[in-house]
């Protein structure tokens, strides 16, 4: 079997607005959001098997279209989707980091894998190994005899008022999640005052992970942890904090808060997370398919997480259906992602995909059919389409 074509379809996709239960405008402090822009790849073989990946636009829809199509294209177009590791290796891009690009072809290729192996991507990565998630997995036998597994999501919350962010709490415990992630904004006192309203409208019963999306200092960081553990409130997380390729300070940061220190976009940069391992500079890892260049990029720094003894989970970038079902599969598949990842898929209008998934008490289900185990809907891709 030989890929014979890669093609890259952009979309721009609404968010649904929160007073509907969705997530739209969700604010950070970079600005707000009321759709999104996605690209959709497909690989073809001459097996008459594709397989389909996604990732976010980069630049521009047009931009990374060209990328990808013009750039990764021939580069693996004539190799075997089998040969993984072979192709990760030889795709090279001078003066730029190729994985971003090439992830949504390398997941398409694990979809081409599963398809003509007949396997879901989760059992060609080992089957379902994530025991941390017990008890809150679904574990139902289907008709073939496979076990149905679903995997705990966080709850993405962007930044909103005191009193608004209460019912949303509230909301999420409602809606069966365990940890929710918010967004920080410009002034670290808002954003206690926020997690304290949360926490008060549960009763304690959610975990909080927060992101400030490196927009803290390491005094703003170490007064935060202070005034919540004042009031009696741990965080899962305090997600990159400061600013990346800082560890020194980083390690410093963690030795002055009891709040667990985690990187994010520090993960992104080949190397870091080995090397923050390594200075003690971090509990947790938030890591993502995209920047680590596919699943099996994942996999590397799943294995290097575990050998550390840190914890880790998956990052939501605005998912659709293609890639939220790699992220099923790859949090399935690997034991070293032992928190919930994030999502924000509740927040989407529509999916690209035949058969959207179902959030139920803030899990979803593992696909049970070969490769991604989803179908690509060309219609809604039509009526999606951007470019």
């Amino acid at each position: 079997m030989r890929i014979t074509d890669v093609s890259a379809f952009p979309v721009n996709v609404p968010l649904k607005p929160i007073d509907e239960g969705g997530i739209a405008p969700y604010r950070t402090n970079h600005g707000m959001l009321y759709d999104m822009d996605r690209i959709l790849v497909r690989v073809e073989t001459d097996a008459g098997i594709e397989g389909w990946g996604e990732v976010r636009v980069f630049l521009s829809p047009e931009a990374t279209v060209s990328v990808i199509e013009d750039g990764v294209g021939p580069l693996v177009t004539g190799q075997s989707p089998f040969e993984i590791e072979k192709l990760r290796r030889q795709v090279f891009i001078e003066y730029t980091n190729a994985n971003m690009f090439f992830a949504p072809v390398e997941t398409a290729c694990w979809d081409i894998i599963g398809k003509e192996l007949g396997r879901p991507v989760s059992e060609l990565l080992g089957g379902w190994t994530t025991p941390h998630q017990t008890n809150r997995q679904n574990r139902e036998q289907s008709k073939d005899g496979r076990q149905s597994n679903s995997v705990e999501f966080a709850y993405c919350l962007g930044i909103f008022s005191p009193e608004e962010s209460r019912r949303h709490a509230e909301s999420a415990l409602k809606e069966g999640y365990g940890v929710l992630k918010t967004k920080a904004g410009r002034d670290w006192k808002e954003d206690v005052e926020r997690i304290r309203a949360m926490h008060d409208a549960v009763d304690g019963e959610l975990e909080f992970r927060i992101d400030p999306n490196q927009g803290w200092t390491v005094e703003d960081a170490v007064r935060v942890g202070a005034k919540l553990e004042d009031s009696g409130i741990y965080l899962q997380y305090m997600e990159q904090p400061i600013r990346v390729d800082s560890h020194g300070s980083l390690r410093q940061l963690r030795t002055r808060t009891r709040q667990p220190i985690a990187a994010n976009e520090d993960t992104y940069i080949p190397r870091n997370l080995r090397t923050m391992i390594g200075e003690d500079a971090i509990d947790v890892g938030v890591v993502d398919i995209t920047p680590a260049g596919g699943i099996s990029g994942v996999r590397q720094l799943a294995n290097i997480a575990e050998d550390g003894g840190i914890s880790l989970a998956h990052h939501c970038a605005f998912d659709l259906g293609i890639r939220t079902a790699a992220i099923l599969h790859t949090a399935s598949g690997l034991p070293g992602i032992n928190l919930a990842s994030d999502t924000a898929y509740y927040g989407w209008e529509t999916d690209v995909i035949t058969d959207p998934f179902t959030i139920d008490s803030g899990t979803i289900s593992v696909p049970t059919e070969p490769g991604l185990g989803i179908t690509v809907d060309m219609d809604t891709v039509d009526d999606y389409c951007i470019l």
